[in-house]
């Protein structure tokens, strides 16, 4: 396996305001201006864990976070999950935003309600 290296460096942009990109740009110009080496540098001392491991551990954690969450909620979940907002999207209208919400809202409560109620489901492992 090559072995790479990288340069941690800060950036601050700049970025035009129609950036569809802007919210993304602005939050790694807010996480750059941290120097993430002294968390890695802690950890690896408590763990004995290399800096360079833990640096690729969480990178290829963030990279794969999108399709993480895929794996765990299906094809078929994102799927139901988007159809509110395509619809809201293709109405245009504020009224249909806030049912596509109302709908988000009911199916994530639904999602969410064996995490909050463990004792829904005793028999489960």
């Amino acid at each position: 396996m090559e072995e790479l290296t990288v340069t941690l460096e800060r950036w601050t942009g700049p970025w035009p305001d129609d950036d569809p990109d802007a919210n993304f740009k602005a939050e790694v110009a807010d996480y750059t201006r941290l120097d993430p080496l002294e968390t890695l540098r802690g950890l690896s001392a408590h763990t004995g864990i290399p800096v360079g491991a833990l640096a690729r551990y969480a990178l290829a954690r963030f990279a794969t976070t999108g399709s993480g969450g895929l794996l765990e909620l299906g094809p078929a979940m994102v799927h139901r999950l988007w159809a509110p907002i395509a619809e809201a999207e293709e109405a245009g209208t504020d009224d249909a935003r806030l049912a596509a919400y109302r709908a988000l809202s009911a199916q994530l409560s639904w999602l969410r309600f064996p995490l909050l109620e463990p004792d829904t489901y005793p028999n489960a492992p």
